[in-house]
Parts: C-alpha cells; sequence; structure tokens
C-alpha cells in the first residue's frame, strides 16, 4: 500500500527545498517512479552522498509532502508530489522577498542595470512583457464579458 503525504496547495507557502532536497528533486523528476538508490547513484556522478543519507533526506521529504512512496513488495518507489514550476515557484518568491521586499519591478531594474543583458536578451523579455500585455487584456476582456451575461 502507497503511504501518502499531505501535498502542498495553493493555499499554503510556497514550496521551499533545501539544496539536497533540490538534487534529490532533479533526479525523481526525470527518471519517477525511482527507487532511493537510483536517486543516490545519479547523484554519486556529481557528489559523494551515502545511500543512508540520500534515504533518510528522501523520507523527510514525503513527511513534508514533496514526495510519496509507491510500495510493491519490499521495493520502496518515490514519485514527485510537487512540480518544477512550484519548486521553482518557491525559491523565487524566497529569493524577491529576501533580496526585494517581494516587489517585482525594484527586481527586474536590479537585473538590468547590474547584471546587464544582451540585445537578444532584452528581445526576448520585450517580447515576454508584449505578450503578457496582449494576453492579460484578452483575459481580462474574456472576464469583463462573460459577467456582465
Amino acid at each position: 500500500m502507497a503511504r501518502t503525504a499531505k501535498k502542498p496547495c495553493g493555499d499554503e507557502p510556497a514550496v521551499e527545498l533545501t539544496e539536497a532536497e533540490w538534487d534529490i528533486m532533479k533526479v525523481v523528476w526525470e527518471k519517477e517512479p525511482c527507487a532511493a538508490g537510483t536517486v543516490q547513484e545519479t547523484l554519486a556522478q556529481s557528489r559523494d552522498r551515502a545511500y543512508s543519507t540520500v534515504k533518510t533526506t528522501m523520507d523527510r521529504m514525503v513527511e513534508k509532502g514533496f514526495l510519496e512512496i509507491e510500495r510493491i513488495r519490499n521495493l520502496q518507489l518515490f514519485r514527485s508530489c510537487i512540480s518544477e514550476v512550484d519548486a521553482r515557484r518557491g525559491e523565487f518568491r524566497k529569493m524577491l522577498k529576501r533580496a526585494f521586499d517581494g516587489a517585482l519591478t525594484p527586481m527586474m531594474q536590479f537585473l538590468i542595470e547590474h547584471e546587464g543583458l544582451s540585445k537578444e536578451e532584452a528581445l526576448q523579455l520585450r517580447k515576454l512583457v508584449e505578450q503578457q500585455r496582449t494576453e492579460g487584456g484578452r483575459k481580462g476582456k474574456a472576464r469583463n464579458e462573460s459577467s456582465n451575461q
């Protein structure tokens, strides 16, 4: 029987993973469902981590609701309970709050002024902003039309 964990949902705080949890989640997202041994072997290519350390971390991630375990006889397979997007969103929000008091515009200004943008990156950003403006306008218009009916 599978051990299920509480999944993070929209009303809960954003997902925040530790460095070790990020390493594990990247492997799980790529190879799920997978055993702790598979994760440890994959991580051993770049870092030397003991199986017991990886397994303990993964068990804790189950308790946090980041992973779930599917048991097949005496084999434990791990699956993700959070998406890569949710994990990135949590990491981004943590950085944004810590470094820019949660404000997006000062962060963008900082990136442009202090990190520099290539012409190609600036063009991509302009396209994204224009796309958002166009799609946002359509969505807002559709919402207004449906609420007027």
